[in-house]
């Protein structure tokens, strides 16, 4: 099989998005087939199979805003996109960007199958672009020219999470030709108990991975920590990095709170942290998946998860004590005390958590994908 992949932000492996690409392009290959990438990632210029194209000029606000977030967003350049899709069996496209959209066009044109994952909530780019991020309005319209642009056209939908399928079909009020597959937890993340280092062997650790970004609500675990009993025994270890570092730090300055840890870690040194902390909370309002919830869950720790209609994290709680109200900074402070306390009923939960079914493997995950896209080019044959 002969895939292009499409992806409008392509550089380093520190969101979701980079990973869920890199991840499908690596399995690809590993079995064997021939894969052609498009993306505007300069450092892989000159690497077999990739299609380099420039990277958009959004104008000089926009631009600062899109380097803070370190990534690039592609300009279609239409040559280099029908010489990438030439010889293809089907075209998957990451992102309803302006290259993935003209990838779907010309793929039409030459009667090539065309699938598309859907990794962006309206919010992911309200949020970053024009701060609209609470407004229903707009957020309805970016959904509605997602699939104007991109997602009518196409034959599959790659949808990571029900939550996500449900919320874009009602949206913009039409049924989709999608399949849910979790974009998969890798096997490096199993329970394996770990020391704590001796630096922080008094502390108890509450673990949040995720990019410091509006939309993860980094502030509300930090203010949460500021009420709790316990604060000061408390430390956080945010994992991760992006443009909203010097707003986290004002924030637990302000709650008078133990500096946490922030930086980004690799996948065996995250591993190795899971294992040594005490609790995941997930305080983050908007969420399509939350692989990093997950990765958690499968080394057993036990998590706090935003009750946010518009995160899909939620549904992977036992019950309501893994639970908080939407952006409720007061009952997430009373659910970690709760865990404190109560240290027994805690690894009773990591037990259940290790048994539940949420965790799916990244290997079986990528092998529903491939059937995805091979079921795609048999339909259309």
């Amino acid at each position: 099989m002969v895939v292009t992949i499409v992806a409008d932000v392509l550089g380093e492996e520190n969101n979701g998005t980079t990973v869920a690409c890199m991840n499908l392009i690596r399995y690809l290959k590993s079995c064997g087939d021939t894969v052609k990438v498009i993306c505007p990632d300069k450092s892989r210029a000159g690497q077999d199979g990739f299609y380099i194209v420039k990277t958009l000029n959004l104008g000089f606000i926009i631009n600062k805003i899109v380097q803070k977030n370190n990534v690039t967003i592609a300009k279609p350049d239409k040559k280099i996109i029908r010489e990438a899709i030439t010889g293809s069996d089907l075209v998957h496209i990451m992102m309803p960007f302006p290259v993935g959209t003209c990838a779907a066009t010309i793929a039409r044109e030459m009667n090539i199958p065309v699938t598309a994952g859907f990794h962006c909530q309206a919010e992911n780019f309200s949020s970053h672009i024009l701060m609209f991020m609470n407004s229903d309005f707009f957020n309805r319209l970016v959904y509605k020219h997602f699939y104007k642009k991109l997602y009518r056209y196409v034959d599959t939908i790659h949808y990571p999470t029900q939550f996500i399928r449900d919320l874009f079909e009602k949206t913009v009020g039409h049924k989709t030709n999608g399949v849910v597959i979790s974009n998969g937890v890798n096997e490096a993340y199993s329970y394996a108990p770990a020391e704590k280092p001796e630096r922080l062997k008094d502390d108890f650790l509450i673990l949040f991975t995720g990019r410091y970004a509006k939309e993860k609500s980094h502030t509300i675990l930090v203010k949460a920590v500021g009420c709790s009993k316990y604060k000061d025994r408390i430390r956080l270890i945010f994992a991760g990095n992006g443009p909203r570092k010097a707003q986290i730090l004002r924030a637990v300055r302000k709650a008078g709170i133990k500096m946490p840890i922030m930086k980004f870690f690799t996948r065996k040194q995250l591993a190795r942290i899971i294992n040594y902390s005490d609790l995941y909370c997930h305080p983050a309002e908007i969420e399509i998946e939350a692989i990093a919830c997950l990765e958690a869950i499968s080394c057993g720790l036990v998590p706090i998860i935003n009750n946010s209609p518009r995160c899909a994290t939620k549904a992977f709680a036992l019950d309501d004590r893994s639970l908080f109200n939407h952006n409720d900074y007061r009952d997430l402070a009373k659910k970690i005390d709760f865990f404190i306390e109560h240290d027994d009923i805690r690894h009773e939960y990591s037990e259940r958590y290790l048994a539940s079914p949420y965790a799916e493997s990244q290997k079986e995950c990528m092998i529903r994908m491939r059937r995805l896209l091979t079921d795609t080019i048999a339909k259309r044959n």
